[in-house]
């Protein structure tokens, strides 16, 4: 069992924290009124686009895909009410390269939303209904192609996902 560790130090200003990290970096933190570093909520999203851009890139380049432009982007909507958690997340893969196969981007986005990212089986788990898509930009002068791979959460069993049970696979 992994232990992951993060100290957070007030800097005795406004809402400032400076957090230092097990593996040894640090991140400011603050509120809108400082703004003097990220809020807090928005490093679960931060940690949603990394977790899910390291599998599905490096899952690409194991299938030899030729990406010349890759990013990933999520949007996820609070509720109002207090604690303002989210309900709902889009994740957007926009992927590039002159002869990218569609369907090894849709499993690579598949594998790492049922089976590899930490992050996106946390936030299913709990109340986000997440959103895994992608948009595909081939060789000049053709057209994207966009679609949704599926939809996790909420209150996703982190244990079941990706081990038989329907896939709620989009067309």
């Amino acid at each position: 069992m992994a232990i992951k560790t993060s100290t957070a130090l007030y800097e005795g200003t406004g809402l400032r924290f400076t957090v230092h990290t097990g593996s040894g970096h640090d991140i400011v933190l603050d509120n809108a009124e400082g703004n003097t570093g990220p809020r807090p909520v928005e490093l679960l999203l931060a940690g949603q686009v990394g977790c899910t851009g390291m599998d599905v890139i490096s899952i690409l380049q194991k299938k030899r895909q030729v990406v010349t432009h890759y990013e990933v982007s999520v949007s996820a909507e609070q509720r109002d009410g207090q604690p303002a958690v989210f309900t709902r997340a889009d994740v957007v893969h926009i992927v590039e390269g002159p002869t990218v196969d569609e369907a090894s981007v849709r499993r690579a986005i598949e594998l790492s939303a049922t089976k590899y990212c930490s992050v996106a089986a946390m936030l299913s788990a709990g109340t986000v209904e997440i959103h895994h898509r992608y948009r595909l930009i081939g060789a000049a002068g053709t057209d994207p192609i966009e679609g949704e791979v599926m939809v996790t959460g909420p209150n996703a069993d982190p244990d079941a996902m990706g081990k038989g049970q329907p896939s709620a696979l989009a067309s």
